[in-house]
């Protein structure tokens, strides 16, 4: 068995909706059947026990050793913990060659599950052993390591449910939720709109606790000290227990509590020291400790936290207890478990001194011994939730300490006896405002009810009814996607919206290039989607993206599919044949948003099938007003777009709701060119089922521009002694069709062409091109281009000169080499009322020498 390729799909992709690897697995004749490969299930079931079922097509399937590989890398990452359930082996046209997919959560985890299913199957083929225990340990840990903490994954959980899009911006915990110029971030609890400013007065617990009494809130006495002596001296100003704190601390470092000797102060003012050279000390407030999340003007959660403790057995150490506890699963080392592991270290050495107990101590049963003053999780405290039993002026006093403070999310500490009583009364007060709190004390309290804090910060982030969507326009085929992206593109600015657009041209982000080539992929499509100055994308979805990587976006408002023909790459990556190809495109069609809808070419019945995938509207658009699939859908009281003669209609049903003169859509050379028809109905489309007024559509079919800058190599026009000179791009015989059609009907004196061939074509693709042209142009210049893509020198044009025979019009046929050469030859050629077609194939490169020769 082997492994030829691998890919990571990042978006809804050709298999399904989840995140997936796909891998290409060749295997040997003899390993077709794991049934002929002696004892191989049993022995691989001994190996990993908990691989359950492989046969989910009953008793007769034939499973492949690849069949075994997807399951066991499914299996192995479900045992790790992660939440994954699709998998999928197909057999391709080639023997014994398999497209393994398998789900994944976390890319890395994903991949290393392949890699540890494929030594899987390797030492069961060997019969040697394989370390399940190590592998599965690895795969846990790297888990628990890469994916979204507590706190920023139970946001992103209220974010799914509430159908807001979100994407990781890095391996840590920021996470871009919404599209566009409607995105937000967030870093754990902090959001974009959480303010520098707030975290630093946050991180000043003494300019915090001068704000809050300033704001009436009730705080602790207390003053800033550098020195011991100053520490002692306003230990004896504020009389009884005092609490000593780093001035700029967090996570409770550094802070000694309820203690009131002059050696004690001293000693635990050199503790702060540790922290900062500035120590805080204050008023020892008694009572419990309380965390209160604020978020936006409102109390969300509040818990009552204790110190880090053990309690004893009668039998065990200090030490031997807290060795204990902490092997308890509910403690982990870092945020991901509900609970810390107890810090065993020299703070809790010299608490349990401070007491008179060391950790050889054998506490008696039921006595508790507390190992810290703080009770911060994060040192192995727990959490009580006691929200419902919070007074409405304690909430009161923590949401106008949050805010005066500044903070849009806030963890608001509080000592007090008892939580259900205002503060004053029973001299409580704010010790603490947090930035960032930690929410997990709240999401899996130690003790009590959990809180749906995630949500509430998504809905303050997004109020209700905002989902963080822009209009997003997908658009895919074999002829005419960038001409239609632009000019959806165009009319969407006719609104005054700022449009990222992703083309075969570039990236273009409100009319600016930001990136050039092709950029019609994923990559593409996901930097539009994070750019802030956009509000509405237009992305050109290309096959190889498709393939490479899947979608750049979850789901789409609407799809456009303006065509499928032969000779788009087709015998690549397995795309054998239209059907195949109509299968991948419909991607698009089958992650439209429920609200949205696809546009579809009624003329051609691959394209109609899409239509029964999409979970929004269909809009059916056709030349012919009497194509059957039009009148059904308009029978249906459905909408359609269609073009009778004079004007671009768009009906629903037999309620006329647009008219759009073609005489007033001037790339369409009123009504000459059918397939710019088309576009500009597929365009219409796009722009109706997004709500876009008539006035708008009808301003933007008006002034857009089929030129060379506007929609280079797209049926660009010059003039040249007389001649038209049309520049395009077309490069497979659908295209060549619509073209030849547009030139003919055009009606020119005498017709040209020039013509190369993309070398990785399959063969008839490129005799098909000529057979076409060389029925409906006078001239044939044939030119070899600068890159034959895989083709010996000469091959290229071999075949094109092969699909010249028989062919009935062209009278004259010339062999060129050099895509310029070629253009010259051709110019050379014109005289008044001809019309030439040159077939570029460096556009860029084409465009600017034609620039130089000829004129708009």
């Amino acid at each position: 068995m082997e492994i030829t390729r691998i890919r990571m799909l990042r978006g809804p992709n050709l298999w399904s909706r989840h995140t997936a690897l796909e891998a290409i697995v060749s295997c040997e004749e003899t390993e077709r059947s794991i049934d002929s490969i002696p004892q191989f299930e049993i022995k691989i079931r001994e190996r990993f026990p908990q691989l359950g079922s492989m046969r989910r097509g009953g008793h007769n399937e034939v499973l492949s050793l690849a069949h075994a590989l997807e399951h066991a890398a499914l299996g192995l990452q479900s045992q790790a913990g992660c939440p994954v359930t699709f998998s999928r082996t197909v057999p391709t046209i080639d023997a014994g060659v398999y497209q393994v997919v398998v789900e994944y959560t976390e890319e890395v985890v994903g991949r290393m599950a392949f890699d540890f299913a494929f030594a899987l199957i390797q030492s069961t083929l060997s019969d040697v052993p394989f370390d399940l225990a190590a592998a599965l340990a690895e795969l846990e840990a790297l888990y628990e390591d890469v994916r979204l903490g507590p706190s920023t994954g139970s946001i992103v959980d209220a974010a799914l449910q509430r159908n807001i899009p979100y994407r990781r911006m890095t391996e840590g915990s920021m996470v871009q939720f919404g599209w566009g110029s409607k995105q937000k971030r967030i870093q754990a609890a902090e959001t974009s709109a959480t303010s520098a400013i707030a975290e630093a007065i946050a991180q000043d617990k003494e300019l915090t606790k001068n704000l809050l009494a300033a704001a009436g809130v009730s705080v602790p006495i207390g003053e800033v000290v550098t020195t011991a002596d100053d520490a002692w001296r306003a230990a004896q100003k504020i009389g009884g227990p005092v609490v000593l704190k780093p001035k700029d601390g967090n996570q409770g470092k550094g802070v000694v509590a309820n203690i009131q000797t002059e050696a004690e102060v001293r000693a635990g003012f050199e503790v702060t020291q540790g922290f900062g050279r500035e120590t805080i000390v204050e008023r020892y407030l008694p009572g419990a400790d309380y965390r209160l999340l604020v978020v936006g003007n409102r109390l969300s959660a509040a818990a009552r936290r204790e110190p880090a403790q053990v309690v004893g057995d009668g039998k065990h150490t200090i030490a031997e207890l807290v060795e204990l506890e902490n092997k308890n699963p509910l403690r982990g080392d870092g945020h991901a478990t509900a609970l810390t592991k107890i810090r065993f270290d020299d703070i809790a050495l010299a608490h349990l001194a401070s007491n008179n107990l060391t950790p050889q101590y054998v506490p008696k049963t039921g006595e508790r011994v507390l190992l810290r003053h703080n009770a911060n999780l994060s040192t192995g405290g727990t959490a009580t939730d006691v929200t419902d039993d919070v007074h409405p002026d304690v909430a009161a006093s923590a949401i106008a300490a949050a805010q005066m403070i500044g903070l849009d999310i806030a963890g608001v500490d509080i000592l007090c006896e008892a939580i259900y009583k205002p503060l004053e009364a029973q001299g409580g007060g704010i010790v603490e405002v947090n930035a960032a709190p930690g929410l997990r004390m709240h999401l899996k309290p130690s003790y009590g009810k959990s809180r749906p804090v995630g949500e509430d910060i998504i809905n303050m982030m997004y109020p209700l009814g905002e989902d963080g969507r822009i209009p997003v326009v997908a658009v895919t085929g074999t002829n005419g996607k960038t001409t239609t992206v632009r000019l959806i593109s165009h009319l969407l600015n006719q609104t005054g919206l700022r449009v990222g657009m992703t083309t075969t041209d570039g990236v273009y982000i409100n009319h600016r290039l930001i990136d050039s080539g092709d950029c019609s992929g994923p990559k593409s499509a996901r930097n539009v989607l994070m750019h802030p100055d956009v509000d509405a994308a237009v992305l050109e979805t290309a096959r190889g993206g498709l393939l490479r990587e899947g979608l750049g976006f979850d789901r789409c408002e609407v799809a456009v599919v303006t065509n499928i023909g032969e000779g788009d790459h087709l015998g690549l990556n397995y795309i054998t044949s239209v059907e195949d190809l109509a299968i991948l495109k419909r991607v698009i069609v089958q992650n439209v948003a429920p609200t949205g809808a696809a546009v579809l070419n009624a003329a051609d019945p691959i394209v109609v099938k899409m239509g029964d995938v999409c979970t929004g509207r269909v809009i059916f658009f056709a030349q012919n007003q009497h194509h059957p699939v039009i009148a059904a859908h308009r029978a249906k009281n459905k909408k359609v777009i269609y073009f009778d003669g004079t004007h671009i209609v768009a009906s629903k049903g037999s309620r006329i709701l647009l008219r759009f003169p073609v005489s007033e859509i001037p790339f369409t050379q009123n009504g000459v060119l059918g397939f710019q028809i088309e576009n500009a109905m597929a365009s219409i489309g796009a722009a109706w089922a997004l709500g876009l007024d008539t006035d708008a559509i009808a301003r933007g079919l008006l002034t857009f521009e089929s030129s060379a800058n506007a929609v280079p190599g797209r049926f660009n026009q010059f003039q040249h002694k007389g001649a038209t000179v049309i520049a395009d791009y077309g490069h497979n015989p659908d295209a060549m069709r619509a073209l030849a059609s547009a030139i003919e009907a055009m009606k020119p004196k005498r017709s040209h062409v020039v013509i190369s061939g993309a070398g990785d074509r399959r063969d008839e693709d490129i005799r098909d091109l000529t057979r076409i042209l060389g029925n409906s142009f006078d001239n044939v210049i044939l030119y070899q281009d600068q890159c034959q893509r895989g083709r010996a020198d000469g091959e290229v044009l071999k075949l094109l000169q092969e699909g010249l025979v028989g062919t009935k019009k062209a009278k004259q046929v010339k062999e060129i080499t050099g895509e310029f050469l070629a253009i010259d030859t051709a110019l050379n050629d014109l005289a008044e009322g001809d019309i030439c077609l040159i077939l570029i194939d460096q556009v860029e490169e084409s465009l600017a020498y034609l620039k130089e020769k000829v004129h708009p």
